[in-house]
């Protein structure tokens, strides 16, 4: 059984027409883009301060 990852690594690879560096290169470039937004998420919950619990919480 193909597991989902290998699937996702074939389908990436084949994206690139077969050029293992052009996804490697293809990858890291999505991974620099998701930390900038994890960088700029982080910024705005530093801005915005503690979270103060509601009459919403849970328990």
């Amino acid at each position: 059984m193909t597991k989902p990852n290998d699937i996702a690594i074939d389908e990436i690879v084949a994206r690139c027409g077969g050029d293992m560096r052009g996804a490697l290169r293809a990858l890291l470039l999505v991974n620099e883009h998701l930390e900038a937004e994890v960088q700029q998420l982080h910024a705005i919950i530093a801005q915005a301060g503690p979270l103060e619990r509601g009459n919403s919480a849970l328990h």
